[in-house]
């Protein structure tokens, strides 16, 4: 039986947060402050802008510079969103297990489109089934529609596909939309709720884990 695989983008399929950190300490820079270490904010980038401004700065939405540090962050990510980004080790032999086991994968992030669309295409991956980003549909993660709208436009059904991601939100979607969930520790992962208490129907280290949790939740199902 076909099958798709699904990944989240940020802290799952590529390790996005240098860029990110870096546009953050530019923010803190302007403002006279020392640079964080990217160890500091990695926990937060699963959060976007939101989480980084709050991480960098200590501004919640609530503040009245929050909506002006927010609009800075994102401007400055824009342009550098490609300087430091690369895919995580061992996902580049994953997609390869995936296309020789003749299946299909895609990307399923709450990235904003004009964010998401640029890197995945400078990360040059032509056989990506489907990428959907936080205003494709009408709802973005942990509603469910975002993995259904993927599974459909990819051609399969929910329980046909896998869904692997860092962050809690992740594991909700992926259980709403019916489909076995993979969660990945070696992400960001938040700060607030421990991987092992999300549910995820597995739980890998590391990204050259993940074929072997696939082969294991494909045979359960």
């Amino acid at each position: 039986m076909p099958r798709l695989v699904l990944f989240d983008f940020d802290g799952t399929f590529a390790d996005t947060a240098p860029d990110m950190a870096a546009a953050a300490n530019r923010l803190r820079q302007q403002r006279g402050l020392d640079p964080m270490d990217v160890a500091q904010l990695r926990p937060f980038v699963s959060m976007g802008a939101r989480g980084m401004v709050r991480a960098s700065l200590g501004l919640d939405t609530d503040h009245p510079e929050f909506e002006a540090a927010k609009a800075a962050f994102l401007a400055d990510y824009e342009q550098n969103s490609t300087t430091h980004t690369v895919l995580f080790d061992g996902i580049d032999s994953l997609l390869q297990q995936i296309r020789d086991a003749d299946m299909r994968w895609g990307i399923v992030t709450n990235k904003l489109t004009r964010y998401a669309e640029p890197i995945v295409a400078w990360l040059n991956l032509p056989d990506c089934a489907t990428l959907v980003c936080g205003d494709t549909v009408q709802y973005a993660k942990p509603h469910p529609l975002p993995l259904q709208h993927a599974a459909r436009e990819a051609g399969f059904e929910t329980h046909h596909c896998f869904y692997v991601g860092d962050d809690l939100r992740d594991i909700q979607a992926a259980k709403a939309a019916g489909m076995p969930s993979i969660a990945a520790a070696y992400g960001y992962c938040g700060v607030e709720h421990p991987v092992d208490s999300w549910q995820a129907d597995s739980i890998v280290e590391h990204p050259s884990h993940i074929w072997d949790s696939i082969q294991t939740l494909n045979q359960a199902t």
